[in-house]
């Protein structure tokens, strides 16, 4: 593979990637209901030091502040027609903060959900997606993004039908996705079953996994289901810092610096090889987390028990890749009144 992603995993094993976008940024002023996006234009120096923030704090990769860049997202601002360039001046940004670090920097194209349930549970046709896919990456490509990345996706449609688009852009990608019902995606996709969809894609991604989710106990447990699946494809995690609450009208993230640095290596641990932060992950997560990975050995896979000691308990029983889970339930009930 030609890919910088894949080049820079051979040479330093492991990568450390950013941490959070929206909590950065409306600690930075962004309003709840505003456009992240529209920031891109209207504030690029605010765009440009969120990225550099995750440069300077030790990162090998950020995402651009493009993930609602599509035109279903951008249609409830009026503006479903901007998304190629709204993508392209993010990935200009980045694009010029990468160029001017003093090591090699990775700008990776944030391409989020559309916001809409694909056929033939919801409305939105394979063939749309596609396109909408096409068009962000396609504005990123144009921006001097490296690669795509695909996040917080949660159905195995909206998955594949990104694919395609990364494909008619000529774009290498990632693709995570979030697991936070019980250890599986809103859609009921497991560890396993997302083991499975990447192996079978045509467009296979460079690096796939979990982000955002609940908390970084959660996601490890996932990354550990990942690694049981046997496939050889990257492992991305991209844990949240720590579990949200509700705090004087706010969402706060309990996750201290110290702890996201025992995540970083307990993930590592665990077989993820790209490493980073979601919702709550502030620059200074990120400086103890790059500091953990440079410093700390690397040990054996952490058991569920150590896990649990280190980052605190999980959030579900299951895994979701069992019949303990609601859904998991739920089929076998109705398997059980077909017959």
């Amino acid at each position: 593979m030609s890919d910088i992603l894949t080049r820079m995993l051979i040479e330093k094993g492991t990568l450390l990637a950013d941490g959070a976008t929206g909590t950065n940024l409306f600690n930075m002023g962004l309003m709840s209901g505003d456009a992240p996006e529209m920031w891109n234009e209207e504030h690029p120096e605010k765009i440009k030091l969120l990225y550099k923030s995750a440069v300077d704090a030790g990162s090998d990769i950020f995402l651009t502040n493009t993930f609602g860049a599509n035109a279903s997202r951008l249609k409830l601002h009026n503006a479903e027609d901007r998304a190629f360039e709204l993508s392209q001046i993010a990935a200009e940004i980045g694009r010029e903060v990468a160029d001017t670090a003093d090591r090699t920097v990775i700008v990776a194209g944030s391409v989020g959900p559309t916001g809409d349930i694909m056929e033939p549970i919801g409305t939105l046709s394979h063939s749309l997606a596609v396109e909408m896919f096409h068009e962000t990456a396609a504005g990123l490509k144009a921006g001097g993004a490296d690669i795509g990345w695909l996040e917080t996706i949660s159905a195995v449609e909206e998955f594949t039908a990104a694919a395609e688009g990364f494909l008619l852009a000529d774009m290498p990608w990632v693709g995570t996705m979030s697991f936070d019902t019980a250890g599986r995606t809103m859609m009921g996709v497991t560890s396993a079953d997302m083991g499975k969809l990447v192996s079978k894609l045509v467009n296979q991604p460079v690096a796939f996994g979990a982000n955002c989710g609940t908390g970084a106990s959660d996601l490890l447990r996932t990354v550990q289901g990942f690694v049981s699946t046997g496939v050889t494809i990257p492992i991305v995690a991209k844990g949240n810092a720590g579990i949200p609450k509700y705090h004087d009208g706010h969402i706060h993230y309990d996750g201290t610096p110290e702890l996201m640095a025992d995540y970083a290596v307990l993930a590592r641990n665990s077989g993820a090889t790209i490493i980073g932060g979601c919702c709550g992950t502030m620059p200074e997560h990120l400086e103890l987390m790059r500091q953990a990975l440079d410093t700390r050995p690397r040990g054996a896979a952490p058991s569920l028990q150590e896990i649990v000691l280190a980052l605190g308990p999980f959030t579900s029983e299951s895994d979701g890749t069992d019949d303990k889970t609601p859904i998991a339930r739920r089929k076998r009930s109705s398997r059980s009144r077909s017959k």
